[in-house]
């Protein structure tokens, strides 16, 4: 999916933007990162243009401007608006999406929609913080330059007139964030609905603390694995992250309001409450409510009151036997689709009280885990009668076979995964091929081929370049039909969907089998982290 994401900037050194888009810059503390000399390092790969500007003079001109109309002198006005367009990961392997490619698209979106500004366009291969996604930067000056032509999504009589500032509204925003949709599905790249609402809501400040909270936890692991102690979270667990778990469990049992509100204090101690209509919950830790809308749709009122619903209704139904649900390797064959649906129960591992510092230091919060394991015990308990495990042989069997076939599905999801990029990879090739089929036939009808090669340099290199693909694909030399590769593009993506599917419910049944190992473990007296750990150095060695 491509986002789009929009920073005002009051800095009047237009010169801080260029040297952010081509030099290496620490994500964390936004310094230049420099060499052994103090020089600043440039970025491994970046694709940089101008409009209406030339790109390494862009703080001059920008300047120049300003002076000319008297705009931009004062500290509190907005200088520059920073646009930046990332594409989804999937998009450089399924789709052939490569920087030079989202540059060119960049530039084409900048052009429609900021006419007559100064502008940057940069593109950037690495993604923030070296995640690898596609992103593209767009500075422009807040001063427009030239005089353009109306355009339907301007809203005041100058917003076409030079010498005015960039003027963005709410419906103007929702406007770009359209034309994004419309340019990524007219590219065939992959995109959801910007419009909507998030299902999980996850602010730039919740994204920073998350990274530096996961860097300091990480460092904490690193010293206590030196010591020969194993960590026992590995995770960085934000304030929503933890309402969010706690609230996404409770949902997924509740029946009612009573249900869901009982829960989430007997098992997390959060506090639950209903104001004008809206759902809030409080953190242990906070003294402050935080509203279902700050975390997402699906924390809020409407989504969770269908949820309820939903299994009310389940519950009234007739349900699988348990027993087929657990012997699912009589049932699985590797690569295909198994032949029952997982249901997950409400079971959680007991947690450790001599290791839990909050207990420690808190005997209420101590008494609540108590009474919350021997739940946990009781659980567990029922469950390996229910699911007829006699002896602990039984149940590592069934974990073991879990096992297995999750990894049998992961395998074939991935081999549909391969096969789906590769008719993706001959869909784009061959669009690239017809789009420009007719400019090589001009080319090849010429009298003068050198000047008209020169003319149309990049249509005819975009040509061979497909031609030279699909021909090294097929091997009798024919071209592949757009209409048979769409429809092996669907069939490919409705049996990915059913193996993803397939696959989260035997993963989930897995993690459920290895918690009750865990809990059996537990009170037998053992120490079940050690013993994963001697069982990992076994299978290396």
């Amino acid at each position: 999916m491509a986002i789009l994401k929009h920073i005002a900037s009051k800095n009047s050194d237009y010169g801080e933007a260029q040297r952010y888009l081509m030099f290496q810059y620490n994500e964390d503390t936004m310094k230049p990162i420099l060499d052994e000399n103090g020089r600043l390092i440039p970025r491994e790969e970046y694709y940089l243009d101008g409009i209406n500007c030339d790109p390494f003079t862009f703080d001059m001109e920008c300047k120049e401007l300003n002076a000319r109309y008297r705009k931009n002198q004062t500290f509190d006005e907005i200088k520059s608006h920073h646009y930046i367009l990332s594409f989804d990961p999937r998009d450089t392997e399924e789709n052939g999406l490569t920087g030079e490619r989202a540059q060119q698209l960049s530039l084409e979106y900048a052009r429609k929609n900021f006419p007559g500004h100064q502008a940057l366009v940069c593109t950037h291969t690495d993604g923030n913080n070296k995640s690898g996604n596609i992103h593209v930067h767009i500075v422009i000056n807040s001063l427009r330059k030239y005089d353009v032509e109306r355009q339907d999504f301007m809203e005041r009589s100058c917003d076409s007139r030079a010498g005015y500032k960039h003027h963005l509204t709410k419906d103007y925003l929702v406007y770009l964030k359209q034309d994004v949709m419309d340019l990524c599905r007219r590219e065939q790249l992959h995109q959801v609905d910007l419009l909507s609402p998030a299902e999980k809501k996850i602010t730039d400040r919740e994204y920073h603390t998350r990274r530096r909270g996961q860097k300091k936890m990480d460092e904490l692991n690193r010293k206590m694995i030196a010591d020969g102690v194993t960590p026992r979270k590995t995770k960085f667990e934000t304030q929503k992250d933890f309402l969010r778990n706690a609230i996404k469990e409770a949902a997924a049992s509740a029946r009612t309001q009573e249900d869901f509100q009982k829960f989430l204090a007997e098992k997390y101690g959060i506090s639950f409450k209903v104001s004008r209509g809206r759902f809030s919950y409080l953190h242990p830790d906070r003294g402050k409510y935080m509203t279902g809308r700050s975390l997402g749709t699906h924390y809020e009122k409407e989504y969770l009151l269908s949820r309820w619903e939903k299994n009310a209704r389940q519950e009234q139904s007739q349900q699988p036997d348990p027993e087929q649900s657990a012997d699912i390797s009589q049932n699985t064959i590797p690569g295909e689709l198994p032949s029952f649906v997982f249901i997950k129960s409400n079971l959680r591992l007991v947690v450790d009280l001599q290791s839990c510092a909050k207990a420690q230091a808190n005997a209420a919060y101590a008494r609540r885990v108590k009474l919350s394991n021997l739940q946990q015990m009781a659980k567990t308990v029922a469950y390996i009668q229910e699911h007829g495990y006699d002896t602990e042989e039984d149940l590592e069997t069934a974990f073991e076979e879990a096992k297995k076939q999750t990894a049998d599905m992961r395998k074939s999801l991935r081999s549909t995964e391969g096969k789906l990029k590769q008719v993706n990879e001959q869909i784009h090739y061959t669009g690239q091929y017809l789009a420009n089929k007719s400019v090589y036939r001009q080319f090849v009808n010429s009298r003068n081929r050198k000047k008209f090669r020169q003319e149309h340099q990049a249509e005819l290199a975009l040509y061979e370049a497909a031609r030279k693909f699909l021909k090294a694909q097929s091997g009798d030399g024919k071209l592949p039909s757009m209409k048979l590769l769409k429809e092996e593009k669907e069939k490919l993506a409705a049996l990915k969907n059913s193996q993803q599917e397939a696959y989260h419910n035997l993963r989930d049944y897995e993690k459920e089998l290895n918690t009750v190992r865990t809990n059996v473990e537990t009170f037998l007296g053992r120490d079940h982290s050690r013993k994963t750990v001697q069982e990992k150095e076994t299978a290396r060695s």
